[in-house]
């Protein structure tokens, strides 16, 4: 069952749901979902001639592989068509495990008519998840696409779960 907006300020005030930095209440919760800001800090692979990764292979270490990646703070970021970036909110969000609440992250319609997508494929964030978002995003669009800081970039939206699990997320990109 999905949060309404009454819903998920109740889940805020009752700490079920934390959010730090706040945003604009006001603006940022629609009826059913939270809006999240982007951060200053931008991620993205080089193009290496040779280079085959093999995730599935014996030893594979995404931390090794992350090493490649070019880092950059930057209250912009161009985005080109057919490039990808890792991109992070500005808030942390942490939904503690007890809380019996997951959510999803999700798009915004005006970016997606752009061309932008904020997530590849896991729009997960797991009962006991406690850091920023990290977003994989792809312009699948024509044209560059300048994404500012603090720009609204994505959305939350919280499900109800069954039951409490027997222990929170604590997958490897926890305290990333």
């Amino acid at each position: 069952m999905i949060l309404t907006d009454r819903e998920i300020r109740i889940a805020l005030q009752q700490k079920q749901i934390v959010i730090d930095p706040e945003p604009d209440l006001t603006i940022a919760i629609s009826s059913t979902s939270i809006d999240l800001t982007l951060d200053d800090n931008f991620a993205t692979w080089p193009q290496i001639n040779g280079l085959s990764i093999r995730p599935g292979a014996p030893g594979y270490s995404y931390a090794a592989v992350a090493a490649l990646q070019t880092k950059q703070q930057s209250s912009t970021f161009a985005l080109q068509p057919g490039r990808f970036v890792l991109a992070w909110t500005k808030q942390r969000v942490n939904i503690p495990y007890t809380s019996r609440l997951a959510a999803r992250v999700e798009g915004k319609s005006s970016l997606a008519r752009l061309g932008v997508s904020v997530h590849v494929t896991a729009p997960i964030v797991h009962a006991g998840f406690n850091n920023r978002i990290q977003l994989e995003m792809f312009n699948f669009g024509q044209n560059e696409v300048v994404l500012d800081a603090g720009m609204w970039i994505c959305q939350l939206v919280f499900e109800h779960t069954a039951g409490t699990p027997d222990k929170g997320y604590s997958g490897m990109f926890q305290g990333n």
